[in-house]
């Protein structure tokens, strides 16, 4: 049986594949063809003759390892021969995992694993840095035209992120509000001094705990949030439509979201700091019997407005980079659904991370002017 280049022969109950003619790269097309129309007899063990090549390179050799997977995959096993020592060297090289077993494995090790990761950190705070660029751009562009403001996706925003957030905020900061009260009153009451307890938790509250915690609770609903939005947009091609269209998505998508987040952020911590005060105020009554009253009027004697007014400060601060970083890692998703869970808890880890080196910054800066 001749099929072009290839000839089948029957040996006992062996069956013997001949190769003939010119297996060059000239002749690869009808080779392959040769091979995918290949009908084989019944039999286990195939032999492979190449005694009867006339001409052969490179992709004679790789149509050689094409026939042998090709016969492989229909459960025989494969025996060469008649092959001289040009082919066979030719092929020992072609073999992948002759080369790969050749190549030093690289090890990792401890160090090398802080390098990649290292280096990995890098080359994503590069992009960002690339990102808060572009979005500089975009709000730049804002203020030359603030007829195109997107009012209504901003306040939708606002709403989302700020206005159905204040339920968990308020639970969070009145919960801190009462671990500060009684953890204060252990150490205050050895020494009679109950009356500071007001002190610490006023102060406490507005300065440092109340931005913080709303912080982190915003970080872990609206970075989150904004990653998964964008990111399923990306995967859909919606952004590429609107880049198509003309649309800057950074404009359109980015711009709303920071600017909803800035205005409410300090709306919420205001909120955050009446809660945990008032966790404060139910816990010291519990634990020593100190009246609502007594409690007020001791707050208003300690409580400067510039410790209230610094924690407020914050809240612009802490909005930028929690929605520039939701923003940001929603636009690194790849077109698997996979990356979005990765992008996801990247964008809540990084944002509360930035989110409380802020804090600390802020803290030296006061703290070195005397506030």
């Amino acid at each position: 049986m001749r099929a072009g280049f290839i000839d089948l022969r029957k040996e006992g109950d062996h069956t013997i594949i001949v190769c003939q003619g010119s297996w060059t790269l000239y002749e690869a097309d009808r080779i392959e063809k040769a091979i995918t129309a290949l009908v084989l007899p019944a039999s286990k063990h195939c032999l492979i003759d190449f005694g009867e090549v006339e001409k052969f390179d490179s992709t004679g050799i790789l149509l050689l390892r094409e026939l042998q997977e090709h016969l492989r995959h229909r459960g025989c096993s494969v025996t060469l021969r008649n092959l001289d020592a040009k082919q066979r060297k030719i092929l020992k090289l072609l073999r992948e995992d002759d080369w790969k077993s050749s190549l030093p494995q690289r090890k990792e090790g401890f160090l090398y694993r802080i390098g990649r990761v290292t280096f990995k950190e890098w080359e994503t705070l590069h992009q960002f840095l690339a990102f808060v660029g572009e979005m500089s751009v975009a709000f730049g562009r804002l203020f030359l035209h603030p007829g195109s403001f997107r009012l209504r996706e901003t306040v939708y925003h606002i709403e989302k992120s700020g206005f159905d957030a204040l339920f968990i905020i308020a639970l969070t900061s009145i919960l801190v509000g009462l671990v500060i009260a009684y953890q204060s009153l252990v150490q205050l009451a050895q020494f009679g001094a109950d009356i500071f307890v007001v002190d610490a938790i006023g102060i406490s509250i507005t300065r440092e705990l109340g931005p913080m915690i709303t912080a982190i609770v915003i970080a872990g609903r609206s970075a989150s949030s904004y990653t998964a939005e964008i990111g399923t947009m990306k995967i859909t091609e919606e952004i590429n439509a609107m880049q198509t269209m003309g649309f800057d998505p950074i404009y359109f998508l980015v711009v709303p979201r920071v600017v909803a987040l800035v205005v409410a952020m300090p709306l919420v911590i205001f909120f955050a700091d009446i809660a945990g005060i008032l966790g404060g105020m139910l816990a010291t009554k519990a634990q020593v019997g100190l009246s609502y009253s007594f409690f007020l009027d001791r707050l208003q004697e300690v409580l400067n407005v510039k410790h209230y007014i610094l924690g407020i400060i914050k809240g612009p601060f802490f909005a930028l980079i929690i929605a520039a970083t939701g923003c940001f890692h929603g636009f690194r998703v790849t077109s698997d659904t996979e990356s979005i869970g990765i992008e996801t808890t990247a964008s809540v880890v990084h944002a509360i991370f930035f989110v409380i080196a802020c804090d600390a910054l802020f803290s030296v800066i006061f703290t070195e002017l005397g506030w």
